[in-house]
Protein backbone atom coordinates (compact mmCIF):
# COMPACT_ATOMS: atom_id res chain seq x y z
CA UNK A 1 0.00 0.00 0.00
CA UNK A 2 1.38 3.44 -0.93
CA UNK A 3 2.22 5.91 1.83
CA UNK A 4 -0.45 8.37 2.88
CA UNK A 5 0.16 11.94 1.79
CA UNK A 6 -0.91 15.07 3.67
CA UNK A 7 -1.42 18.51 2.19
CA UNK A 8 -0.02 21.09 4.62
CA UNK A 9 -1.85 24.36 5.30
CA UNK A 10 -0.49 27.18 7.47
CA UNK A 11 -2.74 29.91 8.84
CA UNK A 12 -1.73 33.49 9.52
CA UNK A 13 -3.20 36.68 10.92
CA UNK A 14 -1.20 39.85 10.46
CA UNK A 15 -1.70 41.16 13.99
CA UNK A 16 0.42 38.27 15.25
CA UNK A 17 4.07 37.33 14.63
CA UNK A 18 4.43 35.99 11.08
CA UNK A 19 8.05 35.09 11.82
CA UNK A 20 6.76 31.87 13.42
CA UNK A 21 5.36 30.55 10.11
CA UNK A 22 8.66 29.66 8.47
CA UNK A 23 9.64 27.49 11.43
CA UNK A 24 6.27 25.77 11.42
CA UNK A 25 6.54 24.88 7.74
CA UNK A 26 9.81 23.11 8.41
CA UNK A 27 8.82 21.51 11.74
CA UNK A 28 5.56 19.96 10.56
CA UNK A 29 7.12 18.61 7.37
CA UNK A 30 10.04 17.02 9.23
CA UNK A 31 7.78 15.32 11.78
CA UNK A 32 5.56 13.85 9.07
CA UNK A 33 8.52 12.57 7.08
CA UNK A 34 9.97 10.98 10.23
CA UNK A 35 6.66 9.18 10.77
CA UNK A 36 6.71 7.84 7.21
CA UNK A 37 4.17 10.12 5.54
CA UNK A 38 4.54 12.11 2.33
CA UNK A 39 3.69 15.81 2.21
CA UNK A 40 2.28 18.27 -0.30
CA UNK A 41 3.16 21.89 0.48
CA UNK A 42 2.49 25.09 -1.46
CA UNK A 43 5.50 27.13 -2.50
CA UNK A 44 6.53 29.60 0.18
CA UNK A 45 6.47 32.45 -2.34
CA UNK A 46 2.89 31.79 -3.48
CA UNK A 47 1.47 33.88 -0.62
CA UNK A 48 2.86 36.17 2.06
CA UNK A 49 5.11 34.17 4.36
CA UNK A 50 3.96 30.90 2.74
CA UNK A 51 0.72 30.96 4.74
CA UNK A 52 -2.97 31.82 4.22
CA UNK A 53 -4.68 34.81 5.78
CA UNK A 54 -7.09 36.49 3.38
CA UNK A 55 -9.86 34.94 1.34
CA UNK A 56 -7.83 35.72 -1.78
CA UNK A 57 -4.88 33.73 -0.42
CA UNK A 58 -7.34 31.01 0.50
CA UNK A 59 -8.53 30.82 -3.09
CA UNK A 60 -4.93 30.50 -4.23
CA UNK A 61 -4.51 27.56 -1.88
CA UNK A 62 -7.77 26.01 -3.14
CA UNK A 63 -6.44 26.29 -6.71
CA UNK A 64 -3.22 24.62 -5.58
CA UNK A 65 -5.19 21.71 -4.10
CA UNK A 66 -7.34 21.41 -7.21
CA UNK A 67 -4.22 21.00 -9.34
CA UNK A 68 -3.26 18.09 -7.10
CA UNK A 69 -6.67 16.42 -6.84
CA UNK A 70 -6.29 12.77 -5.90
CA UNK A 71 -2.70 13.23 -4.75
CA UNK A 72 -3.39 13.81 -1.05
CA UNK A 73 -5.37 11.87 1.56
CA UNK A 74 -5.89 14.54 4.20
CA UNK A 75 -5.08 18.14 5.11
CA UNK A 76 -3.19 19.21 8.22
CA UNK A 77 -4.19 22.76 9.06
CA UNK A 78 -1.48 24.25 11.27
CA UNK A 79 -1.86 27.47 13.23
CA UNK A 80 1.56 28.91 14.13
CA UNK A 81 -0.33 32.03 15.23
CA UNK A 82 -4.01 32.99 15.53
CA UNK A 83 -4.78 32.30 11.86
CA UNK A 84 -7.73 33.59 9.86
CA UNK A 85 -11.03 31.80 9.45
CA UNK A 86 -11.99 33.51 6.17
CA UNK A 87 -8.87 32.35 4.40
CA UNK A 88 -9.23 28.88 5.86
CA UNK A 89 -12.76 28.27 4.64
CA UNK A 90 -11.97 29.68 1.19
CA UNK A 91 -8.99 27.34 0.97
CA UNK A 92 -10.50 24.12 2.27
CA UNK A 93 -14.27 24.16 1.76
CA UNK A 94 -13.98 21.88 -1.28
CA UNK A 95 -10.86 19.90 -0.36
CA UNK A 96 -12.88 16.67 -0.12
CA UNK A 97 -10.67 14.94 2.45
CA UNK A 98 -10.41 14.86 6.27
CA UNK A 99 -8.87 17.93 7.91
CA UNK A 100 -6.78 17.90 11.11
CA UNK A 101 -6.60 21.24 12.95
CA UNK A 102 -3.39 21.72 14.97
CA UNK A 103 -2.64 24.84 17.00
CA UNK A 104 0.76 25.73 18.42
CA UNK A 105 0.95 26.33 22.18
CA UNK A 106 2.22 29.55 23.71
CA UNK A 107 5.23 29.26 25.98
CA UNK A 108 5.69 30.86 29.37
CA UNK A 109 8.40 33.47 28.99
CA UNK A 110 7.51 34.06 25.34
CA UNK A 111 4.25 35.92 25.77
CA UNK A 112 5.30 39.40 24.65
CA UNK A 113 3.80 40.98 21.54
CA UNK A 114 6.63 39.77 19.30
CA UNK A 115 6.31 36.12 20.32
CA UNK A 116 2.76 35.49 21.54
CA UNK A 117 0.86 33.16 19.19
CA UNK A 118 -2.75 33.18 20.43
CA UNK A 119 -3.36 30.04 18.31
CA UNK A 120 -5.28 28.71 21.34
CA UNK A 121 -7.95 31.33 20.60
CA UNK A 122 -7.65 31.28 16.81
CA UNK A 123 -8.42 27.58 16.69
CA UNK A 124 -11.91 28.30 18.01
CA UNK A 125 -12.54 30.78 15.18
CA UNK A 126 -11.50 28.23 12.55
CA UNK A 127 -13.67 25.49 14.09
CA UNK A 128 -16.62 27.88 14.46
CA UNK A 129 -16.63 28.86 10.80
CA UNK A 130 -16.09 25.28 9.65
CA UNK A 131 -19.16 24.30 11.68
CA UNK A 132 -21.15 27.14 10.10
CA UNK A 133 -20.20 25.85 6.64
CA UNK A 134 -20.75 22.24 7.72
CA UNK A 135 -17.17 21.39 6.78
CA UNK A 136 -16.11 18.32 8.80
CA UNK A 137 -12.80 18.36 10.64
CA UNK A 138 -10.80 16.46 13.24
CA UNK A 139 -9.13 17.77 16.36
CA UNK A 140 -7.68 16.14 19.45
CA UNK A 141 -6.89 16.92 23.06
CA UNK A 142 -5.04 18.88 24.33
CA UNK A 143 -6.32 21.94 22.52
CA UNK A 144 -2.80 23.07 21.59
CA UNK A 145 0.20 20.87 20.88
CA UNK A 146 3.69 21.47 19.54
CA UNK A 147 4.77 19.33 16.55
CA UNK A 148 7.86 18.23 18.47
CA UNK A 149 5.72 16.59 21.17
CA UNK A 150 5.05 12.84 21.18
CA UNK A 151 1.39 13.75 21.62
CA UNK A 152 1.37 15.32 18.16
CA UNK A 153 2.84 12.14 16.68
CA UNK A 154 -0.03 10.16 18.22
CA UNK A 155 -2.49 12.69 16.80
CA UNK A 156 -1.02 12.35 13.32
CA UNK A 157 -1.02 8.54 13.40
CA UNK A 158 -4.64 8.48 14.56
CA UNK A 159 -5.60 11.01 11.89
CA UNK A 160 -3.79 8.92 9.27
CA UNK A 161 -6.00 5.97 10.22
CA UNK A 162 -9.08 8.18 9.81
CA UNK A 163 -7.86 9.24 6.37
CA UNK A 164 -7.19 5.66 5.30
CA UNK A 165 -10.67 4.49 6.34
CA UNK A 166 -12.32 7.43 4.58
CA UNK A 167 -10.20 6.92 1.45
CA UNK A 168 -11.06 3.23 1.21
CA UNK A 169 -14.69 3.40 2.34
CA UNK A 170 -16.05 6.50 0.63
CA UNK A 171 -16.65 4.23 -2.37
CA UNK A 172 -16.18 0.46 -2.16
CA UNK A 173 -17.73 -2.85 -3.20
CA UNK A 174 -18.92 -5.71 -1.04
CA UNK A 175 -19.70 -9.12 -2.47
CA UNK A 176 -22.73 -11.14 -1.40
CA UNK A 177 -22.12 -14.68 -2.65
CA UNK A 178 -25.34 -16.64 -2.30
CA UNK A 179 -28.74 -15.72 -0.95
CA UNK A 180 -29.48 -15.20 2.72
CA UNK A 181 -29.87 -18.53 4.49
CA UNK A 182 -33.62 -18.91 4.92
CA UNK A 183 -33.41 -19.53 8.65
CA UNK A 184 -31.28 -16.43 9.30
CA UNK A 185 -33.53 -13.38 9.11
CA UNK A 186 -30.94 -11.79 11.40
CA UNK A 187 -28.65 -11.04 8.45
CA UNK A 188 -31.14 -9.10 6.36
CA UNK A 189 -29.83 -5.86 4.86
CA UNK A 190 -30.91 -3.13 2.46
CA UNK A 191 -28.74 -2.69 -0.64
CA UNK A 192 -30.13 0.77 -1.39
CA UNK A 193 -29.17 2.02 2.05
CA UNK A 194 -25.64 0.78 1.48
CA UNK A 195 -25.54 2.41 -1.95
CA UNK A 196 -26.62 5.72 -0.45
CA UNK A 197 -23.41 5.53 1.60
CA UNK A 198 -21.24 4.71 -1.42
CA UNK A 199 -21.23 0.94 -0.87
CA UNK A 200 -22.04 -1.12 -3.96
CA UNK A 201 -23.26 -4.68 -3.42
CA UNK A 202 -22.40 -7.26 -6.06
CA UNK A 203 -24.78 -10.18 -5.49
CA UNK A 204 -24.01 -13.58 -7.02
CA UNK A 205 -25.99 -16.78 -6.86
CA UNK A 206 -24.27 -19.82 -5.37
CA UNK A 207 -24.88 -21.61 -8.66
CA UNK A 208 -22.34 -19.29 -10.29
CA UNK A 209 -19.77 -20.21 -7.65
CA UNK A 210 -20.51 -23.91 -8.17
CA UNK A 211 -20.12 -23.57 -11.96
CA UNK A 212 -16.79 -21.83 -11.48
CA UNK A 213 -15.69 -24.59 -9.11
CA UNK A 214 -16.52 -27.12 -11.81
CA UNK A 215 -14.28 -25.24 -14.25
CA UNK A 216 -11.21 -25.45 -11.97
CA UNK A 217 -9.10 -28.39 -13.07
CA UNK A 218 -6.68 -30.26 -10.82
CA UNK A 219 -3.10 -29.98 -11.99
CA UNK A 220 -3.38 -26.45 -13.40
CA UNK A 221 -1.06 -23.76 -12.08
CA UNK A 222 -3.89 -21.94 -10.31
CA UNK A 223 -5.07 -25.10 -8.60
CA UNK A 224 -1.59 -26.26 -7.59
CA UNK A 225 -0.59 -22.85 -6.24
CA UNK A 226 -3.76 -22.62 -4.21
CA UNK A 227 -3.52 -26.18 -2.88
CA UNK A 228 0.06 -25.55 -1.75
CA UNK A 229 -0.99 -22.29 -0.10
CA UNK A 230 -3.80 -23.98 1.83
CA UNK A 231 -1.69 -27.00 2.73
CA UNK A 232 0.96 -24.76 4.29
CA UNK A 233 -1.58 -22.46 5.92
CA UNK A 234 -2.88 -24.82 8.60
CA UNK A 235 -2.82 -28.42 9.82
CA UNK A 236 -4.63 -30.86 7.47
CA UNK A 237 -3.75 -34.10 9.28
CA UNK A 238 -6.55 -36.61 8.76
CA UNK A 239 -8.36 -34.61 6.07
CA UNK A 240 -9.11 -36.73 2.98
CA UNK A 241 -7.14 -35.57 -0.08
CA UNK A 242 -10.29 -35.17 -2.14
CA UNK A 243 -11.64 -32.67 0.43
CA UNK A 244 -8.47 -30.55 0.26
CA UNK A 245 -8.76 -30.71 -3.54
CA UNK A 246 -12.36 -29.52 -3.44
CA UNK A 247 -11.60 -26.71 -0.98
CA UNK A 248 -8.71 -25.62 -3.22
CA UNK A 249 -11.10 -25.41 -6.18
CA UNK A 250 -13.63 -23.40 -4.18
CA UNK A 251 -10.86 -21.03 -3.06
CA UNK A 252 -9.69 -20.49 -6.65
CA UNK A 253 -13.29 -19.76 -7.70
CA UNK A 254 -13.77 -17.24 -4.88
CA UNK A 255 -10.50 -15.49 -5.77
CA UNK A 256 -11.65 -15.25 -9.39
CA UNK A 257 -14.93 -13.65 -8.28
CA UNK A 258 -13.05 -11.17 -6.06
CA UNK A 259 -10.80 -10.16 -8.95
CA UNK A 260 -13.50 -10.05 -11.61
CA UNK A 261 -15.93 -7.95 -9.58
CA UNK A 262 -13.17 -5.91 -7.87
CA UNK A 263 -14.54 -6.70 -4.42
CA UNK A 264 -13.12 -5.00 -1.32
CA UNK A 265 -14.76 -7.42 1.12
CA UNK A 266 -17.41 -10.13 0.96
CA UNK A 267 -19.96 -12.26 2.77
CA UNK A 268 -20.55 -15.90 1.79
CA UNK A 269 -23.54 -18.22 2.15
CA UNK A 270 -21.58 -21.01 3.80
CA UNK A 271 -24.32 -23.59 4.49
CA UNK A 272 -26.11 -25.89 3.66
CA UNK A 273 -25.59 -26.17 -0.12
CA UNK A 274 -21.79 -26.38 -0.07
CA UNK A 275 -21.95 -29.24 2.38
CA UNK A 276 -24.65 -31.11 0.46
CA UNK A 277 -23.37 -30.46 -3.08
CA UNK A 278 -19.60 -30.14 -2.65
CA UNK A 279 -19.07 -32.06 0.58
CA UNK A 280 -17.05 -29.29 2.27
CA UNK A 281 -17.47 -26.40 4.71
CA UNK A 282 -15.69 -23.21 3.57
CA UNK A 283 -14.66 -21.99 7.06
CA UNK A 284 -10.92 -22.45 6.44
CA UNK A 285 -11.20 -20.55 3.15
CA UNK A 286 -12.69 -17.56 4.96
CA UNK A 287 -9.94 -17.89 7.56
CA UNK A 288 -7.30 -17.77 4.83
CA UNK A 289 -8.95 -14.80 3.10
CA UNK A 290 -9.11 -12.88 6.35
CA UNK A 291 -5.53 -13.76 7.16
CA UNK A 292 -4.26 -12.17 3.97
CA UNK A 293 -6.17 -9.00 4.79
CA UNK A 294 -9.32 -9.51 2.71
CA UNK A 295 -12.30 -9.27 5.07
CA UNK A 296 -14.75 -12.14 4.55
CA UNK A 297 -17.80 -12.81 6.73
CA UNK A 298 -19.73 -16.05 6.89
CA UNK A 299 -23.48 -16.72 6.79
CA UNK A 300 -23.97 -13.96 4.20
CA UNK A 301 -23.60 -11.30 6.90
CA UNK A 302 -22.85 -8.31 4.69
CA UNK A 303 -23.44 -5.96 7.61
CA UNK A 304 -20.52 -7.53 9.45
CA UNK A 305 -18.24 -7.71 6.41
CA UNK A 306 -18.40 -3.89 6.32
CA UNK A 307 -17.21 -3.23 9.91
CA UNK A 308 -14.62 -6.01 9.49
CA UNK A 309 -13.22 -4.09 6.52
CA UNK A 310 -13.03 -0.88 8.56
CA UNK A 311 -11.52 -2.58 11.61
CA UNK A 312 -8.82 -4.25 9.53
CA UNK A 313 -7.96 -0.94 7.84
CA UNK A 314 -7.70 0.72 11.25
CA UNK A 315 -5.61 -1.93 12.99
CA UNK A 316 -3.43 -3.03 10.10
CA UNK A 317 -4.11 -6.66 11.06
CA UNK A 318 -6.91 -9.03 9.98
CA UNK A 319 -10.44 -8.96 11.33
CA UNK A 320 -12.89 -11.79 11.82
CA UNK A 321 -16.62 -12.43 12.27
CA UNK A 322 -17.61 -14.01 15.59
CA UNK A 323 -20.75 -14.96 17.49
CA UNK A 324 -21.70 -13.50 20.85
CA UNK A 325 -21.87 -17.09 22.00
CA UNK A 326 -21.48 -18.06 25.68
CA UNK A 327 -21.29 -16.66 29.18
CA UNK A 328 -18.01 -17.42 30.96
CA UNK A 329 -18.99 -18.87 34.28
CA UNK A 330 -20.31 -16.24 36.68
CA UNK A 331 -18.08 -13.38 35.51
CA UNK A 332 -20.51 -10.78 34.19
CA UNK A 333 -17.82 -8.89 32.29
CA UNK A 334 -16.58 -11.94 30.38
CA UNK A 335 -18.06 -14.00 27.56
CA UNK A 336 -16.91 -16.41 24.88
CA UNK A 337 -16.74 -15.08 21.32
CA UNK A 338 -16.70 -17.96 18.84
CA UNK A 339 -17.17 -19.13 15.29
CA UNK A 340 -16.80 -22.45 13.50
CA UNK A 341 -13.51 -21.74 11.79
CA UNK A 342 -13.17 -18.46 9.84
CA UNK A 343 -10.75 -16.88 12.35
CA UNK A 344 -7.46 -15.92 10.65
CA UNK A 345 -4.34 -17.73 11.86
CA UNK A 346 -2.71 -14.43 12.85
CA UNK A 347 -5.39 -13.92 15.52
CA UNK A 348 -4.98 -17.45 16.93
CA UNK A 349 -2.68 -18.82 19.61
CA UNK A 350 -1.18 -21.32 17.15
CA UNK A 351 -1.76 -22.89 13.78
CA UNK A 352 -5.26 -24.29 13.56
CA UNK A 353 -6.39 -27.76 12.59
CA UNK A 354 -8.90 -28.58 9.89
CA UNK A 355 -11.64 -30.94 11.01
CA UNK A 356 -15.09 -31.99 9.91
CA UNK A 357 -17.83 -29.58 10.99
CA UNK A 358 -19.56 -31.36 13.87
CA UNK A 359 -22.93 -29.68 13.30
CA UNK A 360 -23.12 -30.70 9.64
CA UNK A 361 -21.93 -34.23 10.37
CA UNK A 362 -24.74 -34.50 12.91
CA UNK A 363 -27.38 -33.04 10.57
CA UNK A 364 -26.45 -34.50 7.18
CA UNK A 365 -24.16 -37.43 7.94
CA UNK A 366 -20.40 -37.77 8.19
CA UNK A 367 -18.11 -36.71 5.37
CA UNK A 368 -19.92 -33.57 4.20
CA UNK A 369 -18.44 -30.86 6.44
CA UNK A 370 -14.65 -30.94 6.15
CA UNK A 371 -13.22 -27.40 6.39
CA UNK A 372 -13.43 -26.05 9.95
CA UNK A 373 -10.14 -24.48 11.06
CA UNK A 374 -10.36 -24.90 14.83
CA UNK A 375 -8.22 -23.51 17.63
CA UNK A 376 -8.23 -20.66 20.14
CA UNK A 377 -8.08 -16.89 19.81
CA UNK A 378 -4.90 -15.29 21.20
CA UNK A 379 -4.72 -12.92 24.15
CA UNK A 380 -4.82 -9.30 22.98
CA UNK A 381 -6.53 -5.92 23.29
CA UNK A 382 -9.33 -5.84 20.73
CA UNK A 383 -11.91 -3.61 19.07
CA UNK A 384 -15.33 -4.86 18.02
CA UNK A 385 -18.16 -3.48 15.88
CA UNK A 386 -21.33 -4.46 14.09
CA UNK A 387 -23.85 -2.75 11.84
CA UNK A 388 -27.38 -2.91 10.50
CA UNK A 389 -29.48 -1.08 7.92
CA UNK A 390 -32.70 0.49 9.10
CA UNK A 391 -34.98 3.09 7.50
CA UNK A 392 -32.29 4.29 5.13
CA UNK A 393 -29.58 4.51 7.78
CA UNK A 394 -26.40 2.50 8.18
CA UNK A 395 -26.10 2.10 11.95
CA UNK A 396 -23.10 0.82 13.91
CA UNK A 397 -21.98 0.16 17.42
CA UNK A 398 -18.29 0.21 18.28
CA UNK A 399 -16.34 -0.56 21.45
CA UNK A 400 -13.12 -1.97 22.87
CA UNK A 401 -12.22 -4.84 25.19
CA UNK A 402 -9.63 -7.59 25.35
CA UNK A 403 -9.20 -11.30 24.81
CA UNK A 404 -7.94 -12.60 28.13
CA UNK A 405 -6.31 -15.92 27.36
CA UNK A 406 -8.54 -17.60 29.95
CA UNK A 407 -8.91 -21.32 29.20
CA UNK A 408 -11.79 -22.80 27.24
CA UNK A 409 -12.30 -26.51 27.78
CA UNK A 410 -10.86 -28.96 25.26
CA UNK A 411 -14.22 -30.20 24.04
CA UNK A 412 -15.44 -26.73 23.00
CA UNK A 413 -16.00 -26.90 19.23
CA UNK A 414 -14.65 -24.34 16.75
CA UNK A 415 -12.40 -21.33 17.36
CA UNK A 416 -13.19 -19.20 20.39
CA UNK A 417 -11.69 -16.81 22.90
CA UNK A 418 -12.69 -15.31 26.24
CA UNK A 419 -13.46 -11.61 25.89
CA UNK A 420 -13.47 -9.20 28.84
CA UNK A 421 -15.48 -6.01 28.31
CA UNK A 422 -16.31 -3.36 30.89
CA UNK A 423 -20.03 -3.17 31.74
CA UNK A 424 -20.64 -6.09 29.40
CA UNK A 425 -24.15 -6.84 30.62
CA UNK A 426 -25.33 -3.28 29.98
CA UNK A 427 -23.79 -3.39 26.51
CA UNK A 428 -25.37 -6.72 25.67
CA UNK A 429 -28.72 -5.33 26.76
CA UNK A 430 -28.32 -2.34 24.43
CA UNK A 431 -27.17 -4.52 21.53
CA UNK A 432 -30.23 -6.73 21.94
CA UNK A 433 -32.77 -3.97 22.49
CA UNK A 434 -31.48 -2.00 19.48
CA UNK A 435 -31.94 -5.00 17.18
CA UNK A 436 -28.35 -5.83 16.31
CA UNK A 437 -27.45 -9.33 15.22
CA UNK A 438 -25.67 -12.10 17.09
CA UNK A 439 -22.52 -11.61 14.97
CA UNK A 440 -19.75 -9.09 15.67
CA UNK A 441 -16.64 -8.04 13.75
CA UNK A 442 -13.41 -8.10 15.76
CA UNK A 443 -9.79 -7.05 15.26
CA UNK A 444 -6.77 -6.84 17.56
CA UNK A 445 -5.69 -3.51 19.06
CA UNK A 446 -7.63 -0.54 20.41
CA UNK A 447 -8.66 1.44 17.33
CA UNK A 448 -12.20 2.55 18.15
CA UNK A 449 -11.39 6.28 18.17
CA UNK A 450 -10.24 6.68 14.55
CA UNK A 451 -12.97 4.32 13.31
CA UNK A 452 -15.60 6.35 15.14
CA UNK A 453 -14.14 9.60 13.76
CA UNK A 454 -14.19 8.28 10.19
CA UNK A 455 -17.69 6.82 10.48
CA UNK A 456 -19.48 9.65 12.23
CA UNK A 457 -17.64 12.77 11.01
CA UNK A 458 -16.74 11.95 7.40
CA UNK A 459 -18.73 8.95 6.13
CA UNK A 460 -22.13 9.83 7.55
CA UNK A 461 -22.81 6.54 9.31
CA UNK A 462 -24.95 6.50 12.46
CA UNK A 463 -23.34 5.31 15.69
CA UNK A 464 -25.17 4.02 18.74
CA UNK A 465 -23.40 4.30 22.09
CA UNK A 466 -23.55 0.99 23.91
Amino acid sequence: MSKLRFALYFGNRGFFPESLISGARQEIKEVLQKLGYDTLIMNENATRFGAVETAEEGRKYATFLKKHTGEYDGVILSLPNFGDENGAIAALEDCGVPILIQAYPDEIGKMDFQQRRDAFCGKFSIMDVFCQYKLPFTTYMPHTVHPAAETFERHVNSFATVCLIVKKMKRFTVGAIGARTTAFKTVRFDELTLQKHGITTEALDLSELFMRVGDVKAGTDKFTTKRNRLENYTNWTGVPDEKLDMLSKVSVAIDDIINEYKLDCLALRCWIEMEKELGVAPCVLLSELNDRGFSAACELDVCNAIPMYALSLASGVPATCLDWNNNYGNDENKCILFHCGPVPQSLMTAKGKVIEHAMFAKSFGTGCGWGCNVGRIAESPMTYASSKTEEGKLIFYLDEGRFTGDPIEEGFFGCGGVAEIDSLQNKLLTIGKKGFRHHVGVTFGHVAHPVKEAFSIYLGYDLIEI
